[in-house]
Order: C-alpha cells, then structure tokens, then sequence
C-alpha cells in the first residue's frame, strides 16, 4: 500500500487500496457508531453525543469544563456545543456552575443522575464493544489495533486547527 498510484480513471480511484483501506475504516466506524449509538438510545435513553460529554465530564472531574472546552473534544462548533448542553442540562445529566477562575464564566459538570448514566451506559458500551468491536479479531491483535487507532487519533487531532 505504500506505492505511489498513478490514477487517471475514476476507476483506478475507487479501486486504489488506500482509498479502499480507508473506506472500509470509515465505513467500520459509521456502522459500529449507528449499532453502539442505537444500543446507548434503546437502553439509557442518551445519544452517543451525550455519552461522549458525560465520558470528558466526567474525566476532568470539578469544577467542570467550559462550554469552548467541551465543543474542542467533541470537534463541535460552540453553538452546537451549547445545544447539546441545553439537551443534557434540560434531561438532568449536566448542571451548570459559576467558573471560580472567572466571574463570567460558567463551566459545565456533571449531575448525580449524569454520573450514575455515564456508568450505567458505559456498562452497555463496554459490552457492545467486545461484541462489535473486538470479537471479530484476533484476540492477539486487540493490544495492537488499540494502540494503532490511538495513534491515529492523535496524529489526527493535532493537525486539526484549534478553536479561537
């Protein structure tokens, strides 16, 4: 995969093996968000969106995150950040507060019923994964592909521009 691919047809594009390679990963990851996303709705009642914030909430612990700081994680932009958050706040997952360091601002944390969604979704997604994710691999390689989609996503995150 490595070699340099002279395309001059559309079908040599569709048929290239990075294209390909990379399509089958953003294929794999469209799925596997529509079954995981679908199981997080059916069995606690949040959108895969909400869990993510509940999981960075959650990991930054008090006093909470701002609302920029929340749309920088989720590759949003502030407004649908500050959507999403109405969403949650309004369902009892997220409060907001005062921000301590800034008279004007306001950080974003959890609730105690947003703490106890994050575990009981986080219950279900770990399963959903092994089931989706990691049972149709090679059990040796699952250390690996981890690492691998790790570097992936950093590598991605850092050419990303940052929001102002």
């Amino acid at each position: 995969m490595d070699e340099q691919a002279e395309i001059s047809t559309a079908k040599e594009a569709a048929d290239n093996p990075l294209v390909l390679a990379f399509g089958r990963l953003q294929g794999a990851a469209n799925r596997l968000e529509y079954i995981l996303g679908r199981a997080l709705e059916q069995e606690c009642g949040i959108s895969h969106l909400m869990y993510e914030v509940l999981l960075i909430l959650g990991r930054a612990g008090e006093p909470g995150l701002s609302m920029r700081a929340i749309a920088q994680e989720q590759v949003l932009t502030t407004g649908g950040a500050t959507r999403l958050v109405d969403r949650m706040e309004v369902a009892g997952l997220v409060e907001r507060a005062e921000d301590p360091d800034d008279r004007r601002g306001r950080l974003v944390r959890l609730t105690e019923r947003g703490e106890q969604t994050a575990v009981r979704a986080s219950r279900v997604h770990v399963e959903n994964i092994r089931r989706y994710f990691l049972a149709p691999l090679p059990a040796e390689d699952h250390d690996r592909f981890a690492e691998d989609l790790r570097v992936l996503s950093h590598s991605a995150r850092r050419v990303l521009p940052r929001l102002p």
